[in-house]
């Protein structure tokens, strides 16, 4: 697959070539390596000085497919400073790997720096087509002049409404002065300033006149009105869809009864984060004879001898926990070696013993213990583990054993 991406080198622009769904970096070419100065692609999209519609790549899926104009403004780290870099998206299927995200970097224009003109040319006219537009549009919208570090010069009766400001205090502030990123935003603004306009709106936090935030996405683009060149940003309050997203996000990935994450998110997490550790041992938490409790006390009982274990694993702040199935949890104890792990296992046994619930027998659990090998699969040791809990079970219940 290299030798067919070889030809990209040739190129003086910048090229990442990136996996849909995981996020894996397939290819960049010298110029991109060189630009990004081995920054990572979650470093460059979320840095200082960056600016996205959506928080993951697999999230521009559907509009990739529509064919949309996608542009995102990335940070780079050159020498000790932070340059910005406009980045276009697009999809094409490569040979062997499927459909990938190609992510083109435009003219580097680093941070040059918007310098503050003396002038103020444009003034509001109440009467033409653009007037009519502006002032009679329902989404907030306001102009902002980039030459002058991002002044706002006018805005409409909704943006009035939306941010809370008189439009005689709006017009005197600046684009930094109601976005969270403060002079931030500056190099952004710079950027978006030389952009033909017409892409997916960019995600920011916007604060209020009364100090409260929103999240907005704002479709932002140069315009020229009255022979000035201005920036237009109409902005969209998605507070209650980023609400309603971060809990579907939650939803997918904890598990209802114990809020802790679910075996979707242990394997997702697992996957990228095990080759990292050094030393990392594996618990996997069974409660004995689980199953007597609901047909004697009922399924509330249960769900309540859950919630108490879960409670419990997790008051260690040294492990991650999850759900794994049923009544099983699985631990995660990074910087552990095989020998602690037992010490923390045998730990968590006895203290399970005195945990009291009411109208509840005490509680016994079996744990199964594995350290992770080098160069091991997810699945060898979650094989592992689990022939571990089978040998804590198969040797009475209420004990621990090490792979």
């Amino acid at each position: 697959m290299a030798c067919h991406l070889d030809s990209l080198n040739m190129l003086a622009t910048p090229i990442w070539i990136v996996a849909p769904e995981s996020e894996e970096l397939i290819f960049a070419n010298h110029q991109a390596q060189t630009l990004s100065g081995g920054a990572s692609l979650e470093t460059m999209r979320n840095g200082e000085f960056s600016a996205v519609a959506h928080r993951y790549l697999s999230d521009y899926a559907t509009s990739l497919k529509n064919g949309d104009d996608i542009i995102e403004v990335w940070s780079l780290p050159i020498g000790d400073e932070t340059h910005t870099l406009s980045c276009r998206l697009s999809t094409v299927d490569l040979e062997e790997v499927g459909e990938v995200i190609v992510i083109e970097g435009l003219t580097p224009r680093g941070n040059a720096g918007l310098k503050a003109s003396r002038s103020a040319a444009y003034r509001p006219r109440k009467n033409g087509f653009y007037a009519r537009f502006f002032y009679t549009t329902s989404a907030p919208i306001v102009l902002v002049d980039p030459a002058r570090e991002g002044q706002i010069v006018d805005a409409n009766l909704a943006a009035i409404r939306f941010y809370g400001y008189t439009y005689e205090t709006l017009c005197t502030m600046f684009i930094w002065q109601i976005n969270t990123l403060g002079r931030n935003i500056l190099p952004i603004v710079g950027e978006i300033a030389h952009l033909p306009g017409g892409h997916k709106p960019l995600s920011f936090t916007h604060r209020l006149a009364d100090g409260s935030t929103r999240d907005v996405q704002v479709a932002v683009g140069p315009v020229e009105i009255y022979g000035e060149r201005l920036i237009l940003c109409v902005v969209y309050d998605m507070s209650e869809q980023r609400s309603l997203e971060q809990a579907l996000e939650s939803a997918e990935r904890r598990d209802p009864l114990t809020q802790l994450f679910n075996r979707r998110e242990a394997v997702q997490q697992l996957e990228k984060q095990l080759p990292a550790f050094n030393n990392v041992s594996m618990l996997l938490v069974n409660i004995d004879r689980f199953r007597n409790v609901n047909q004697r006390y009922g399924h509330k009982k249960g769900d309540e001898v859950l919630i108490h274990l879960a409670q419990a694993l997790s008051a260690s702040d040294r492990s991650v926990v999850f759900r794994w199935d049923g009544d099983e949890f699985l631990l995660l104890l990074p910087d552990t070696t095989l020998a602690a792990a037992l010490t923390a296992a045998e730990d968590l046994r006895i203290e399970v013993e005195n945990i009291a619930i009411p109208d509840i027998p005490p509680l016994t659990i079996s744990v199964g213990i594995a350290q992770y090998q080098a160069g091991e699969s997810l699945d060898s040791l979650f094989q592992r583990v689990d022939e571990a809990l089978y040998q804590a079970k198969n040797r009475g219940r209420n004990t621990v054993f090490a792979a």
